[in-house]
């Protein structure tokens, strides 16, 4: 919703930028659905075989979780180019920018991690308090771009 709402308010320059962030928006969404749609019923509420189980039990890494990465790399990728259509008024503005555009480097771990198999390598059962570290650090990091977009919109809607 936020990319949607920047992209209605970008000047024709930015339009470029706002466009491929608002089609990056929608890709996220495709692929973060359909994880959390297969969580949620698949893996949830069937008995898996080793195989299929390896694949769609997000705690062993697998298939799904490799979406889920690429899925949110595809975010940082949006945010990136919503946070370039953006032409700041102020200095909230400016700071929920480079917020955005900052977050776009996530964009390259989020694909290129998976890629390495060093996800692969790791134990099962996803135990390691590093998945947990690193989801906090993203929790925290997005919560000045929530403030800040919510002061926006409601500046601009004024």
């Amino acid at each position: 919703m936020m990319s949607a709402g920047l992209h209605n308010e970008c000047e024709n320059g930015r339009k470029v930028a706002a466009n491929i962030g608002l089609i990056l928006a929608s890709v996220y969404a495709a692929f973060i659905m359909l994880v959390y749609f297969s969580q949620l019923t698949t893996v949830n509420n069937e008995h898996l075989n080793e195989q299929a189980a390896k694949l769609l039990e997000f705690n062993r890494f697998g298939l799904i979780f490799n979406y889920d990465l690429l899925g949110y790399g595809v975010m940082a990728l949006s945010t990136f180019f919503t946070g370039l259509s953006m032409k700041p008024d102020n200095k909230s503005d400016k700071r929920l920018k480079a917020l955005l555009m900052i977050h776009g480097v996530f964009y390259f771990s989020c694909t290129f991690m998976p890629m390495t198999g060093m996800f692969a390598k790791m134990p099962s059962g996803g135990d390691g308090i590093g998945g947990r570290i690193a989801l906090v650090v993203w929790c925290v990091y997005f919560l000045p771009i929530g403030i800040l977009s919510f002061l926006h919109f409601k500046k601009s809607s004024k």
